[in-house]
């Protein structure tokens, strides 16, 4: 396990879904040096399996197995931290073992066993906050996790139902989990998301993330979930809300302009 200082301005990126080895490692190519160059600390996201598509037909990715050997060759090849999702409390130890943060997400929030299951790998969890769920709420997601012994944990704001197919961020959110007495990340790319809004996939509206990431800075929130893609016309998942690389350079000077402050 790294040792990653969570307290300070950090980012986390890659494709939202490993869409292959090559691809994966066509993104840590780009982002580690950007991040480098930059001088903000990083940590590598992408899922080996997408359980929660809008479609039965749409890509999830290689798998547990598979992902994982992809990541950890990332990590390994890049000496850089990894992330990844998981879905069901089997999966925790073996993602543990290869990442050093996994993440549950936003659906699966309240899943007791899976969060004692995370908790209980000692790995940083982090946890995304339930669209359907008010932020002093987490206080009992958080109550679940830190009864393992485990304290290293990270929330996640990724937006709140607003209506049909609309997703809405409210910044009270931050300064009110902030208070569990964790770091908190803003989600800038599934915020800006419209869930089904296109049938049998998700919409978005990528315009928005710069002003919403940046509020969520200006908030007090400690990090950016940001996840990027080369060709996000053709990315296979979340085409519509990833960010272009060619933008993430301004993005990240915008954000470390205000994190500064």
């Amino acid at each position: 396990m790294r040792n990653l200082n969570l307290k300070n301005f950090f980012v986390v990126s890659g494709p939202c879904v490993i869409e292959s080895e090559a691809h994966a490692m066509q993104c840590a190519e780009f982002l580690v040096p950007l991040f480098e160059k930059k001088g903000v600390p990083f940590i590598f996201k992408a899922s080996y399996d997408k359980a929660n598509r809008s479609s039965l037909n749409s890509f999830r990715g290689p798998g547990i197995e598979e992902g994982l050997k992809i990541l950890e060759k990332i990590r390994d090849t890049f000496s850089i931290p990894v992330f990844t999702d998981i879905h069901s409390p089997e999966e925790a130890r073996q993602a543990a073992d290869v990442c050093d943060v996994i993440q549950i997400p936003a659906f699966l929030c309240r899943q007791t066993d899976l969060l004692i299951a995370a908790g209980n790998t000692g790995a940083i969890v982090n946890v995304k906050k339930g669209q359907f769920m008010a932020p002093w709420d987490m206080k009992n997601v958080i109550d679940k996790l830190e009864s393992t012994g485990n304290n290293n944990i990270v929330i996640t704001e990724r937006g709140t139902s607003f209506g049909y197919n609309n997703l809405v961020s409210d910044m009270r959110a931050i300064p009110i989990m902030e208070k569990l007495g964790h770091p908190i990340l803003y989600d800038a790319t599934h915020s800006v998301q419209l869930p089904g809004g296109n049938g049998e996939y998700s919409g978005g509206q990528r315009e928005f993330i710069p002003a919403l990431s940046r509020a969520a800075l200006a908030a007090g929130a400690t990090g950016i979930y940001a996840e990027a893609h080369p060709d996000p016309d053709n990315a296979m998942s979340d085409a519509a809300s990833v960010i272009p690389f060619s933008e993430l350079p301004d993005l990240i000077d915008s954000w470390l302009r205000i994190a500064h402050v």
